[in-house]
């Protein structure tokens, strides 16, 4: 009785776990790494924010899929890099910015809009100096971190109507903690 149970609670985290990759596929992130844990680095990190997604909004613009907000966004590292750089400049600061595009690691989260699982998520990721310091992330698209006033998409326009349940339904919060269990330890095997 007890391996039923067992067995019936993993194939719902499994299949909760399908879902979730669903809402992946769908959105990138937006990663910043601050030098280090200093105040003064961390003040900084949010500068660079601010003018990474300034410029992440001008070259989105009105992209209307994820595939186009990726191609450029791919084509516009220089410029996210640039913007990133001339503020830790502008700051007095000697740090390179890098900025790329990857596939990487998000615990899960929760904005005004809805809860977003763990897991891979393709996100531009800007690292200021030896990115040692605590972080900040966000989701570009559908945007919830860029500009209002850019006529891109929301949620509920990109996702599916059953991954936006899952976005918007603070119950699953619980099982994106299982969820992260298990890809915590799916990934360790990696």
């Amino acid at each position: 009785m007890v391996g039923g149970v067992v067995l019936c609670l993993l194939l719902q985290v499994l299949g909760f776990a399908g879902s979730s990759e669903g809402i992946r596929e769908r959105v990138v992130r937006l990663h910043v790494l601050a030098h280090d844990d200093s105040e003064e680095e961390q003040a900084l990190k949010l500068l660079v924010r601010d003018a990474v997604s300034a410029e992440a909004t001008r070259l989105v613009g009105e992209a209307a899929t994820r595939d186009e907000v990726v191609s450029r966004l791919r084509e516009g590292l220089p410029q996210l890099q640039a913007a990133g750089q001339r503020c830790v400049c502008e700051a007095g600061y000697a740090h390179a910015v890098r900025a790329e595009l990857t596939d990487m690691y998000f615990t899960t989260r929760t904005y005004d809009s809805g809860t977003y699982p763990a897991g891979v998520y393709e996100a531009v990721r800007v690292t200021i100096g030896d990115g040692a310091g605590r972080n900040w992330w966000c989701v570009l698209y559908p945007p919830l971190c860029v500009s209002a006033a850019m006529a891109a998409p929301t949620a509920e326009e990109v996702l599916t109507d059953g991954q936006c349940a899952v976005v918007n339904t603070p119950p699953y919060a619980v099982r994106f903690k299982l969820v992260e269990w298990w890809e915590s330890l799916v990934s360790r095997k990696g």
